[in-house]
């Protein structure tokens, strides 16, 4: 089977970071990647889940500013209290 070359743009960090991880699992980044490219092929999807982070919905975005406005206006009321831990 013919090979070609495919470049892509990725941050530096996450680049190490994932050639670590595959490293560890004893195997290189271009096999993870073929894996994925074949299971894209195969099923005709992105095979895990890809959705947002509900942080960052356009209402939790929205009562972080209030809270901010209020903490820096003053008017916010700061309770101390234990740290939970889980």
């Amino acid at each position: 089977m013919t090979q070609v070359m495919v470049n892509f743009r990725m941050e530096k960090e996450l680049k190490e970071d994932m050639e670590k991880t595959c490293k560890e699992m004893g195997m290189s980044m271009t096999t993870a990647f073929t894996i994925f490219a074949k299971k894209v092929s195969r099923e005709g999807r992105i095979p895990f889940e890809v959705c947002t982070d509900p942080f960052y919905s356009k209402e939790n975005i929205e009562e972080l500013k209030r809270r901010i406005a209020l903490i820096e206006s003053g008017e916010a009321i700061m309770v101390e209290h234990d740290l939970i831990e889980e």
